[in-house]
């Protein structure tokens, strides 16, 4: 028998296919994205849970004519590979193959990025606008994931949709019973059966005639629409979602093609904002991620037939360093508090949440509240230590400013993968923190080389009494670390002397450019430390003796970076200055491998000689 997945090239291919081909289609769907994920790591649990939902989608609706939005790419694996992007899922996540997320330029399915959560519902709202403007009877469909429902923006757009009565589709893929964990046969059914144009139409009927009733009509209606609203609200948990102007709808059994299909289809006559609430299991149809749904969210490579990771599974990371040097610190000062958006195993506070469950805050995909509620704590007493993401920390650039730094709020920001990121690409390299934190009054701004001094910066942040940011990678620790210096703000480390260049460099980057110059005679090398205050003296006296030839290297955008601090503490010098900026460009860059990604960009130890000798 042949493979269906073979005969799949479009959306369009599965539409003449049975209900019972289409199960056939999902579980080699399934087995597709289990064996190649394998290979080449990915978000694996998520994507498993959303095959039927994806397919029922594709069925029922006509993408690219109607616009399917998906709330982070975590998700969307089914769709890339129903949207023409099979034959190439091998090369997902690797240098000049397909992306981890949602990407316009790779597909015209893919009608709007998406590597954030919240998205989707304001950018589905824009396009819903649009449309309507034009004319257009296409539909809009935003698929959101429960954890959205965290998120601010998410609600911004939920109350603009329901107020301005938008034709609008929200999916709720709820993967861990975040709303409601009641659903079953009858649930379902009823949902299906309450959707129907039928019951929908005499529905109608019965409110009109409600109305019409003398002496009293309009209060009826009322009284029955408030015991129809209670008794909803007993069977779902759907009356938030009906008060925001939606019609809610579930909870569906997102496991069930033939449930889901004929959902999608009565759904797709209504000319109303609808909010149908899909419960998956996420990890479905592969034991080890069902068993660890959490681990398996974003995995490297794996062993197929248990999940073991190929990987080295005892390499310690910056967040692991992070995460134990914090709980040594919250034992000797009882004011320390931790605080993560949805990532407290990514950023190591695992441990911490655990001896110190009173002293840990997961305040879910909510950056801006983490922020400021972290001002209100360390305003009025405690040491709060917010570890989110560099790309997820822009979320909340206003809060950081007005605030935390406004009103010198003592907030340790622990700047997890900071720098690139390799795989995730574009959408989650950390390459803007070291730009806007700089151009932040009052904030001290610190980027260990190594784990040794990222341990001695939290430390010293602790002291000072105003916010602090401490930027590390995504990679495992260096193996075989520098003596770490004292750690004081605005002092920068001479690791090596010379007078023919100087090299600048912040972060483990400093390690490239100790390899890059190793057979180099007379080369300086400053680890600068602190990106801010920087320790003008000692770039002046460095750049002086070398006579103005430097080159900085960062892994930030060099537009305002530390290459651009370092130029602007040099603007009294005497010396004409000769010099070089190493970091990213104004671009975006691409998803591929830390190693490939620092060769193209000229960081590497290769493309910091070539530098080098340019000047020389």
């Amino acid at each position: 028998m042949q493979n269906i997945l073979e005969t799949i090239s479009s959306p369009k291919d599965i539409k003449r296919l049975s209900l019972h081909e289409l199960e056939a289609l999902a579980l080699e769907i399934r087995e597709f994205i289990i064996e190649n994920v394998s290979r080449t790591g990915g978000h694996l649990a998520s994507s498993l849970g959303t095959v039927e939902l994806t397919l029922a989608m594709h069925y029922v609706f006509n993408a690219p004519h109607d616009k399917i939005l998906w709330d982070v790419g975590h998700q969307a694996y089914p769709h890339k590979i129903l949207t023409g992007r099979k034959d190439n899922f091998a090369s997902l996540r690797q240098t000049g193959g397909v992306s981890a997320f949602i990407n316009p330029k790779e597909s015209p399915y893919d009608p709007f990025v998406s590597g954030h959560t919240g998205n989707a519902i304001p950018a589905a709202s824009g396009i819903c606008e649009t449309m309507a403007k034009a004319d257009c009877k296409n539909r809009v469909i935003a698929v959101i994931g429960d954890g959205s429902l965290s998120n601010g923006l998410t609600f911004e757009g939920l109350n603009f949709v329901g107020t301005n009565k938008q034709k609008l589709i929200v999916v709720l893929n709820d993967n861990k019973m975040f709303i409601s964990p009641r659903v079953g046969a009858v649930a379902d059914y009823l949902s299906r059966i309450m959707t129907s144009r039928k019951v929908r139409e005499v529905k109608d009927e019965i409110k009109g005639l409600l109305k019409r009733i003398p002496l009293g009509g309009d209060t009826i209606y009322r009284v029955a629409k408030y015991i129809e609203g209670n008794l909803k609200g007993a069977v779902t948990e759907g009356t938030l979602f009906e008060e925001l102007g939606f019609r809610y709808v579930g909870p569906i059994d997102g496991h069930r093609l033939d449930h889901l299909i004929q959902a999608f289809r009565n759904v797709s006559t209504m000319h109303e904002p609808i909010f149908l609430h899909v419960v998956t299991r996420k990890g479905n149809g592969y034991r080890p991620a069902m068993k660890d749904p959490e681990h398996f969210h974003g995995v490297g490579k794996f062993e197929l037939e248990n999940g073991d990771l190929k990987t080295e599974p005892n390499a310690v990371t910056y967040s692991d360093v992070f995460g134990r040097a914090l709980v040594k610190i919250a034992k000797r000062d009882p004011r320390i508090v931790a605080i993560s958006a949805a990532m407290t195993a990514g950023t190591g506070l695992k441990n911490f949440a655990a001896r110190y469950p009173d002293r840990f805050f997961d305040v879910g995909i909510a950056e801006g509240h983490a922020v400021t509620m972290a001002a209100g704590m360390a305003l009025y007493g405690l040491r709060p230590v917010v570890a989110i993401y560099s790309t997820f920390l822009q979320r909340s650039y206003d809060e950081i400013i007005h605030d935390v730094a406004l009103q010198n709020a003592p907030v340790i920001f622990a700047v997890d993968r900071a720098g690139l990121v390799g795989a995730d690409g574009p959408t989650h390299h950390g390459v803007f923190d070291l730009a806007y934190f700089r151009s932040i009054p009052n904030m001290t701004v610190l980027a260990p080389r190594d784990h040794l001094m990222l341990e001695r910066m939290l430390v010293h942040a602790v002291r000072i009494q105003g916010p602090v940011a401490i930027r590390y990678p995504r990679d495992k620790i260096v193996a075989s670390p520098l003596k770490p210096g004292n750690v004081k703000s605005g002092k920068a480390e001479v690791l090596r002397e010379g007078t023919r260049l100087a090299v600048f460099c912040v972060g483990p980057l400093c390690y490239d450019v100790l390899e890059a110059v190793k057979r180099m005679d007379d080369i300086a090398v400053v680890d600068l430390v602190c990106a801010k205050p920087l320790d003008r003296e000692t770039v002046c006296r460095i750049v002086e003796a070398c006579r103005g030839r430097f080159i900085v290297v960062e892994d930030g955008c060099t537009q305002g970076g530390v290459g651009s601090a370092v130029v602007e503490s040099l603007r009294d010098l005497a010396y004409p200055l000769r010099f070089d900026l190493l970091g990213l460009p104004d671009a975006f860059v691409e998803h591929g491998s830390l190693c490939d990604l620092k060769k193209f960009l000229g960081l590497d130890p290769e493309g910091i000689r070539k530098a080098i000798n340019r000047l020389l």
